[in-house]
Parts: structure tokens; sequence; C-alpha cells
């Protein structure tokens, strides 16, 4: 499964309204620890199927980030049937995300 890009406008259809649990990436395209999660999450995306992972940058969704009280990123979020069930800030190791999204 490939991370998908998402913005205020389809957050709820693709997020909220999810069959599958969500792990919403929150970050900026100027924040070194971001850029550094990216590659961690292509690969858990790559061999997890039963989880759907999504990015938002904060820069263009300030609304969202404030809706979800983002104010360090990055910022990981777990949804599940549109609730919010865990969550977690700052880079974190392969396994460290793995066990948020199984919690």
């Amino acid at each position: 499964m490939k991370i998908k890009e998402i913005n205020e406008k389809n957050f709820k259809e693709e997020v909220l309204n999810s069959t599958l649990p969500v792990l919403v990436d929150f970050n900026a395209d100027w924040c070194g620890p971001c850029q550094a999660l990216k590659p961690i999450l292509v690969g858990i995306a790559e061999e997890r199927n039963d989880f759907k992972i999504v990015s938002v940058n904060v820069d263009d969704n300030d609304e969202l980030a404030s809706d979800y009280d983002v104010t360090s990123i990055p910022c990981l979020v777990v949804i599940k049937n549109g609730k919010e069930v865990n969550r977690s800030v700052g880079l974190r190791p392969k396994e460290a995300i793995i066990q948020l999204m199984e919690e």
C-alpha cells in the first residue's frame, strides 16, 4: 500500500470513514525528523495491508492540525472507526510505530 497525501477536503472520506485503521502522519516539508520518518512509514506501508497510512502537511492543512491538537511534528495519530485511539510525537523507530498501530 502506498502512503496517500490527504487534505482537509478528503480527510473525512479517507480517514474517518475508512474501514481499515488509519495511521495519520502530520508533517511538514521543512521538518528534518518528518523527512527521516517518511522512508520508515513507506516500509511499513509496503509490508502491511491491514492499516492505511496517510500523510497530512500541517502547513497546507492547519485546520486539521488544529482539530487534532498537533503542536509538534512529526505527530502520528492512529484512528480506528473515526476515533483517535493512539498518538506519538517525534521520530520513532519502525518497531515503536508498529507497536503504536497495534495497541
